[in-house]
């Protein structure tokens, strides 16, 4: 018996506060990870709340999920784009073009709207593979052949809703997914199944790694883990459960919105094609020296066209989530800061602009922070310039954070 549990010691992780110190190790050597966008957050919330304490309630936090989906979910698309180390200044146009063929679709066709649905993805993805292929295979500079498209997109925008028409969205399926809330009951089953999922995964892979005698993380931990988000988002469904309405008797308005399992859902299947297929490992790989990449067999053209084909297919749900949220369509959808909030939400969530190093995570955390400076500062009466420089200085303190940490990372060995 002592032999066959001498693998059980051997492969057994090691503890608490050693996984602790390890990850310490890396924050120094320049590996920081999604933590300077925690802290900001933290830092921010506690700010704002303490300033305005109309920030901390149960209508201002459901706000900040509706506010900040779609520039989520484009940001979702924009991480891939990034990791091999491209860029796409046509994304916020993109889904603008997408939420039009959505609302002609559905207004003049008068198609069901999953058809509508399936169009506006078909056009993100015809897009991103017209880009891509333009990038991979013509070899034009990423920033040239999105910066046309951006020019191009607005044009073609403006046919599309007939120079300047609003385009209404009356569905009420699309006009549900930004609009409507989940029953609680719904809310608390998404968060049992959420949790318990990730408990499962985490099981099964310490498991897999004991089995080809591998380290594996302590039980220990992973009750850590699941606990710590057990508490989290269930203090969360608890927020978005309490009644919001100022007149429940009339009409009452609690629940998780519909778009946030959306937004989870997407999360999930991305961060599993980054972090369990061979896809994802590519892509790391192109983004992190696409020569030895294609050195070791990679296609790195089909690649490369397909990040881009995620970020337009992504641009498209975010701009069907838009023209749920706004109930039509018009010439800025996808315009003004769009492009900008997205971009921002990647690199501050901690994707890295240099390529190689980012998670679809990041875009979650990033772009929590974009909406929480949006909401706050304007629940503050800043005017709209004051919140341009300050998300505009995030960004730009978040890409400095990025270029000294790569040096940090270079001249540890990490890199």
């Amino acid at each position: 018996m002592s032999a066959t549990m001498t693998p059980d010691r051997t492969t057994s992780a090691p503890s608490i506060g050693k996984n602790a110190r390890g990850y310490i190790e890396r924050v120094r050597g320049g590996d920081m990870g999604a933590l300077p966008a925690v802290i900001g957050l933290v830092v921010l919330c506690t700010v704002f709340t303490a300033l305005r304490p109309s920030f901390f309630t149960p209508i201002n936090f459901a706000n900040l999920f509706t506010q900040g989906a779609g520039i989520i979910v484009i940001a979702m698309g924009l991480v891939f784009v990034l990791l091999i180390g491209e860029i796409d200044l046509s994304a916020g146009f993109a889904s603008g073009v997408c939420a039009a063929v959505l609302a002609v679709t559905l207004a003049d066709h008068g198609l069901p709207w999953y058809v509508a649905v399936v169009a506006a993805i078909v056009t993100g993805v015809l897009i991103g593979t017209a880009l891509g292929t333009l990038v991979a295979k013509v070899g034009i500079p990423s920033f040239v052949v999105t910066l046309a498209a951006f020019l191009g997109f607005q044009g073609l925008l403006l046919l599309l809703v007939d120079q300047g028409t609003n385009v209404p969205v009356r569905d009420q399926v699309i006009l549900a997914i930004s609009n409507n809330n989940l029953p609680p009951v719904i809310g608390w089953a998404v968060f049992a199944v959420g949790v318990g999922g990730y408990a499962i995964l985490q099981l099964l892979r310490a498991r897999k790694r004991v089995a080809r005698g591998l380290l594996a993380d302590p039980l220990s931990l992973i009750a850590l883990r699941v606990g710590g988000l057990a508490v989290i988002s269930g203090l969360a469904v608890y927020a978005l459960n309490l009644e919001r309405s100022r007149n429940p008797a009339l009409t009452s308005l609690q629940g998780m919105p519909v778009v946030v399992p959306i937004v989870i859902v997407l999360l999930l299947v991305w961060t599993f094609v980054l972090r369990r297929t061979a896809f994802g490992r590519h892509l790391y790989a192109v983004g992190g020296n696409a020569e030895a990449a294609r050195r070791a067999g990679i296609a790195v053209d089909r690649i490369r066209i397909s990040a881009f084909v995620i970020c337009s297919g992504m641009a498209a749900v975010g701009g069907i989530i838009a023209a749920s949220r706004a109930a039509s369509v018009d010439p800025n959808t996808g315009g003004s800061t769009v492009l900008l909030y997205a971009v921002g939400a990647a690199v501050i969530g901690g994707t890295s602009l240099f390529g190689g190093k980012g998670r679809v995570l990041d875009a979650v955390l990033g772009g929590a922070v974009v909406a929480v400076i949006e909401n706050g500062m304007g629940l503050l009466g800043y005017s709209a310039g004051v919140k341009y420089i300050v998300t505009g200085s995030v960004l730009l303190l978040a890409a400095g954070v990025d270029a000294l940490l790569r040096k940090r990372a270079a001249a540890s060995g990490l890199r």
